[in-house]
C-alpha cells in the first residue's frame, strides 16, 4: 500500500476541469516532484490532497486511510502539512510566534509549542531571526519561515508549493539543502517546483501534469528524455542542455 495514494482524482470548477482523473502515489521516505506548465492543475491537486478543496470525484488515501474531502485542519492532524505558493506569514508577529502557530497543531500548551518552535527554528536555520518580525524578513527567509511553520506541525508528509520561486542561486541551494535535511529527518516530501535545476536532482520520481492530466511519471533521468514532456513543458533548450549529463 502506498504512503499517499491519489486515485482518479477529478476537480471541476464549473465547466473547467482542473484535475482530470489523476493517479499519483508517494512512497514513505521519497521526494516526489510535481511539474508542468502554468495552469496544469498542480496547486489544485495539492489543495485536494490537503483538504482545501473537496475533489469532484476520486479518492485520496493516506497511510491506508481514506481522507478524501476531509477539512484542512483534520488533514493536518493526520500528518499532511503544506506550504503556499504565495507566502502567508503573520507579518506583525515575531518568527518564533509564527512557528508556534504550527506547533499548536500537536499541543494546547504554550510552553510546549514554544519549545517545539525553538527546535524547528534551530533545525531550519532561523535562529538569528527568531525575534524578528516576520513582515521584515527577506523573501528567502519568508519562504524558510513558511516551511518551518508547516514543519512545526510534525508532518509525515510535507507538500511544498514553489518553495524556491524568486530565490537567487545561493538561496536556492540553501533551500534544497533544507528540503533534503527534512527528508532525512523522516518526513516524506511532495513538491511543486518550476525550477528544473532544483526538482530534477532532488527528486526520486517526477510526475508531470498538463491540462489537468498526468502525462508522465518516472525517474528524473527518464522524464527529461520523454518526448511528450519536452513538447509540453521542458522545451528543446532544457533537453539539449541536459542531454550530455
Amino acid at each position: 500500500m502506498a504512503f499517499l495514494e491519489v486515485k482518479q482524482l477529478t476537480k471541476n470548477f464549473g465547466g473547467l476541469m482542473a484535475n482530470d482523473h489523476v493517479d499519483l502515489t508517494v512512497q514513505e521516505g521519497e521526494i516526489v516532484g510535481l511539474i508542468g506548465p502554468n495552469g496544469a492543475g498542480k496547486t489544485t491537486l495539492f489543495n485536494c490532497i490537503a483538504g482545501f478543496y473537496s475533489p469532484t470525484s476520486g479518492t485520496v488515501r493516506f497511510r491506508e486511510e481514506d481522507i478524501t474531502g476531509l477539512p484542512a485542519n483534520e488533514v493536518c492532524r493526520k500528518g499532511i502539512a503544506r506550504t503556499f505558493q504565495i507566502v502567508r506569514v503573520f507579518k506583525e508577529m515575531p518568527v518564533v510566534d509564527n512557528i508556534m502557530i504550527g506547533a499548536f497543531c500537536r499541543t494546547h500548551s504554550a510552553a510546549q509549542a514554544r519549545k517545539k518552535a525553538l527546535e524547528v527554528i534551530d533545525f531550519c536555520g532561523l535562529t538569528a531571526k527568531k525575534d524578528a518580525l516576520a513582515g521584515g524578513l527577506t523573501i528567502a527567509n519568508k519562504k524558510r519561515l513558511e516551511v518551518a511553520k508547516a514543519f512545526a506541525t510534525e508532518p509525515k508528509l510535507l507538500m511544498l508549493d514553489e518553495a524556491m520561486a524568486g530565490l537567487n542561486q545561493t538561496e536556492t541551494a540553501e533551500a534544497v539543502e533544507l528540503v533534503r535535511k527534512i527528508c532525512k529527518s523522516g518526513t516524506t516530501i511532495l513538491l511543486v517546483e518550476h525550477v528544473m535545476e532544483v526538482v530534477m536532482p532532488i527528486s526520486n520520481r517526477v510526475v508531470v501534469l498538463e491540462y489537468g492530466q498526468k502525462i508522465a511519471e518516472d525517474t528524473p533521468e527518464k522524464v527529461i528524455h520523454n518526448e511528450e514532456v519536452i513538447k509540453a513543458y521542458l522545451g528543446e533548450k532544457y533537453h539539449a542542455t541536459h542531454r550530455a549529463h
